[in-house]
């Protein structure tokens, strides 16, 4: 089936292009031989054809490559959403989240390595990531940003000395509108609802309003003001499949977890030298999104003479999010099993299946997150146009962006259930969506409110904010006539501080947590599961339904009977993790811009060379590890240091770094005849290290297992990646609005991140299952390697360092197995918990990317009709091999794919209407040295509008309009990691523009 669509769009494609270049010559003509007899008629062109004229100009008339998007009118941008319209760029591919594209990757980097500018100043980046970690990503978020407020938005993919640097991938800078860059009064007003057909429940129609007011006034009108607000509601549901892998291993690999030998129960056992992934884990979630989107800009321009203008600025957004989850999931225990397997090289599962004996849970989970980003920036430019061609502009700002959580629970939660009664279960993985069934005990009834028993839960709790603080002075000098036609100079002083936190509550009683009356039936509803999943094959025969429990009436019933929050209802943990990094950076740069003849065609050569020194602070308050815990079979945790409150002591470490570069850039273009530009580029551009990689301090995985645990320690004098560029493209402009461009980008990068593990002990930290009591315990129950046997006996015999856990009668509390539960603490006499501590270096592997670009954009004569398309190839020499061994680790580079863009627009007489086919292949989304991948997704979008009266105008639009959806996969498309089905949104409203 993807196959099949790539074909058709391959089609497409190459038929609209024929057309466009069968008629271009024509077309042209007509258009020369015309424009005699329209001399002194002003043509005024608005809507779809203004915004393609508008991104034309600013291609052909740039240094380099520069692609471009500019808005149709005030207050019509021509998506709803900035990454959504992004993505029509050559290119420019888009990550979605909750069904809206967020980030973007440009020429296969992701977003880690595209900078985003404001009005060419650099733009703090916030995000909360998994919501189970500090976060650490300087990727920016686009969801943040409604595309109301924007005029324009333009992408660098060259190198330029005078561009801020940090984007190997591309720097995209967002251009908002200013009031004195069209004098007199204008403006727009609009509102639309908007539905989410994913929506599973409540609310599917949602209201979004926006206004831009803009006016100039005063004798000369000197003074400027323009103010904008926008308000957008969005409710949607993200329903998934997913399956959960661990460890690959080759087929000759005999250990824990491995598959038994071929024979009935093990089909077509991977060979000797063939990768296999084992399921850990499999789950339904249905997500309920509730998406609240507030932005705002106030602008004040005043301009007492012609050569001075003074603007100050103010920018918001606040993006607020809330997710409320409910899951049915089960993990499997390598046990009982039979199961069946693809042929090699990368085997997959065809079927996996476990059997058990009395007291295997069927997990049913909720979480409930409500996270909120709030983006603000202050700034200030003075441009004066001085004597002798000089112009010289002075800009500063002051920029933050901040996530955190808006509840009482955190960012990431997880709150579990189960009935414990399961039989067998199995995944079919021979659907795109992961089957999952199951078959219960006798006399279990999975859908019995009565006997479902709370199990663990966690509570994790993550805060981001970036500060940046930014003075730029630049300068330009315009030469009158030869060869010489300007310099550009100038100095740049960025600061950035950021801070990242995060800390979390976690009850780990999986086994069970008080007993089935604890709950009373009516915390749980039924739900159904089929309805939730349609389109995707497999969902006739997955289960057909489960338990869904109310979150905050669990969770406050919960802390009040078992005090998993403390018992007063506040389940925000304490940062237990802290960092900050301070980051300061200094840009002087300077840019020789020629111009020349060779021949009679005119020639450009544009030089410069930016040089970037940057200092690195970093400090971390890291949590005291005093000790650890043996809580359960597989679950140890390090214990650590709290103090009267019963917060954890923390410790602060601070560790500082620098570097340098020297960021040379050259473009040279010619047009060798009329209406066609030729283009060649070399440049260097970096791209700076995520935060994580730069932390300060050693921070350890609270959870460990029994042969050891894992840590991070960042380096903070790691350099950036660094990549050498070289473009070369050709354009023909044949006509107004209309352009053939083929282009061909090589990248060589350098200074990649890797990270080195160290085998080392920490804070002397005890491992309690590797000592004497183990040892004796082991011995007394003859040798067994039964680790929850072994763990009865020491809960059992001996009294140091156990803590047995007892009911309220004083009694021990037993597991499903009659074992004694508790916690065994590691004392001095066992033996030190080996950490395999990970941190980062600047390796000396190098990658290669290259790629070509191809772009169309023709209007058919004067029917109102037009066409844009293009086709991006993207190739690297670092790809994973899924074949390889799996205990070696690769390296590759991620986010390489092709991608496409078809758009037919109409726009003439006041109807406006386009549908636009955006397509991307499947790529490599990272994970080393297991992969993951997204598989290829297309999308039709399509729009339609009509001016009744001159400024009033009423729209509908619709997104994913064929309800596509995603899948993600492992080494073999069989080892399905998540499937979600894909729903159309559509929207519909008014617009009034004067």
């Amino acid at each position: 089936m993807r196959d099949l669509k790539a074909r058709a769009l391959s089609r497409l494609v190459i038929g609209v292009s024929t057309l466009a270049i069968v008629t271009a010559p024509a077309f042209a003509q007509e258009t020369d031989a015309a424009a005699p007899a329209d001399e002194g008629e002003e043509i005024v062109v608005t809507g779809i054809r203004a915004s393609l004229q508008a991104a034309v100009d600013i291609k052909r008339d740039a240094q380099g490559v520069v692609d471009a998007i500019s808005a149709e009118d005030i207050g019509k941008f021509p998506d709803t959403n900035l990454a959504e319209s992004l993505q029509r760029i050559t290119g420019v591919s888009i990550d979605r989240s909750n069904g809206e594209g967020s980030t973007v990757t440009v020429r296969g980097f992701g977003p880690e390595y595209n900078l985003v500018t404001l009005n060419g100043r650099q733009m703090p980046t916030s995000s909360l990531g998994d919501g189970a970690s500090a976060p650490a990503t300087r990727s920016f978020d686009f969801a943040n940003l409604a595309s109301e407020g924007i005029s324009g938005v333009e992408v660098y993919k060259t190198g330029r000395a005078a561009v801020a640097s940090g984007g190997i991938g591309s720097t995209i800078n967002i251009k908002t509108p200013r009031p004195l860059d069209r004098p007199g009064m204008r403006g727009s007003v609009s509102a639309k609802g908007v539905l989410d057909t994913s929506t599973n429940g409540g609310d599917k129609i949602t209201p979004e309003v926006s206004g831009i007011f803009s006016t100039t006034f005063g004798d000369a009108d000197q003074f400027g003001i323009l103010i904008s607000g926008i308000y957008q509601k969005r409710n949607a549901s993200v329903n998934t499949g997913s399956v959960g892998f661990g460890n690959a291993f080759l087929g000759n690999e005999n250990d824990w977890g491995t598959l038994g030998p071929e024979g009935p129960n093990v089909i077509n056992r991977p060979g000797a030298t063939e990768v296999y992934e084992i399921p850990q884990s499999a789950a339904y979630n249905l997500t309920d999104i509730e998406r609240e989107r507030i932005n705002g800009q106030v602008v004040l321009q005043y301009r007492p003479i012609d050569s001075l203008t003074a603007t100050l600025d103010f920018t918001y957004s606040r993006n607020r999010v809330e997710a409320r989850d409910s899951s049915v999931g089960i993990w499997f225990n390598f046990g009982d099993t039979s199961t069946e397997w693809t042929d090699g090289p990368a085997a997959g599962p065809v079927f996996y299946t476990e059997r058990f004996g009395p007291g295997k849970d069927l997990s049913y989970s909720g979480s409930l997150t409500a996270n909120e980003t709030v983006n603000k920036s202050f700034g200030g430019n003075l441009k004066w146009e001085a004597p002798g061609g000089v112009t010289i502009t002075l800009d500063g700002h002051h920029s933050t962006a901040e996530s955190k959580p808006t509840n009482r629970f955190g960012t990431s939660t997880s709150v579990g259930s189960a009935i414990f009664g399961v039989a067998s279960q199995t995944v079919d993985f021979t659907q795109q969506l992961p089957v999952l069934s199951y078959t219960m005990q006798p006399g279990i009834n999975p859908l019995n409110a009565a006997l479902v028993n709370a199990t663990g839960n966690s509570f994790r709790n993550a805060y981001f904010k970036d500060e940046i603080n930014q003075a730029q002075l630049t300068g330009r000098y315009d030469h009158d006539g030869g060869f010489l036609d300007s310099i550009d100079f100038g100095f740049s002083f960025v600061e950035n501080k950021v801070r990242s936190a995060y800390g979390f509550v976690q009850n780990d009683t999986w086994g069970g947590l008080g007993t089935p009356a604890d709950l009373p039936d009516d915390l749980y509803e039924l739900v159904t599961l089929p309805d939730k999943f349609p389109g995707l094959s497999g969902s006739d025969g997955m289960i057909p339904s489960y338990l869904r429990f109310d979150f905050e009436r669990m969770v406050d019933l919960l802390d009040d009977r078992f005090g998993i929050c403390g018992g007063d209802g506040n389940c925000l943990a304490n940062y237990d993790t802290d960092r900050r990094i301070h980051e300061k950076t200094i840009s002087p740069f300077v840019q020789v811009n020629t111009k020349f003849t060779v021949g009679d065609r005119d020639a450009h050569i544009i030089a410069g060379v930016r040089y970037d020194q940057t200092t690195v602070a970093s400090s971390s308050l890291t949590p005291v590890a005093i000790g650890t815990s043996w809580g359960a079979v597989g679950e140890f945790n390090v214990v650590y240091q709290l103090d009267t409150q019963g917060n954890p002591v923390l410790d602060f470490q601070t560790t500082k770094g620098s570097y340098d570069n020297w960021l040379p850039a050259i473009d040279f273009d010619i047009e060798p005849i009329d209406n066609v530009k030729l283009r060649a580029s070399y440049s260097h551009t970096i791209t700076r290290a995520d935060y994580a990689s730069l932390q300060g301090g050693l921070t350890l995985n609270r959870q460990f297992g029994i042969t050891g645990g894992g840590g991070l320690q960042g380096n903070p004098n790691l350099v950036p990646f660094l990549s050498k560029n070289i473009d070369f493209s050709a354009e023909w402009y044949y006509a107004p609005a209309s352009y053939v461009s083929a282009g061909y980008f090589r990248k060589k990068v350098s200074n990649f991140i890797n990270s080195q593990e160290v085998e080392r002990s920490a804070f002397d930290l005890r491992n309690p299952a590797d000592g004497p009591r183990f040892r004796a315990a082991q011995a007394a129950l003859g040798g067994t390697i039964d680790v929850g046997a072994i763990r009865n006996y020491i809960l059992r015999n001996f009294t140091s360092g156990v803590e047995v856990a007892r009911d309220g009668s004083g009694n021990p509390i037993l597991d499903v197995n009659g074992y004694y539960t508790g916690r065994i603490l590691g004392l001095p006499e066992d033996g030190l918990v080996d950490f395999n501590v990970g941190t980062p270096f600047n390796s000396d592997q190098t990658a290669t990317l290259y790629g070509f670009e191809f772009a169309i954009q023709h209007a058919f004569w004067d029917t109102g009709f037009g066409t844009q398309l293009n086709y991006t190839i993207v190739r690297g020499d670092a790809e994973f091999d899924n074949a390889a061994n799996p205990n070696i680790g690769q390296f590759a580079l991620a986010g390489l794919s092709d991608s496409a863009n078809a758009v037919l627009y109409y726009d003439k007489g006041g109807l406006q209407a386009r549908v636009a086919y955006n397509w991307r292949d499947k790529f490599y989304a990272g994970g080393n040295p297991n992969p993951t991948y997204v598989e290829a997704y297309g999308q039709f979008d399509a729009s339609i509008s009509y001016e009744f009266i001159p400024g009033l105008t009423a729209y509908v639009e619709g997104i994913n309009l064929t309800g596509e959806g995603r899948r993600g996969h492992r080494r073999n498309e069989n080892m399905v990691t998540f499937a979600q089905p894909g729903f159309a949104r559509y929207m519909g409203g008014v617009r009034f523009n004067f």
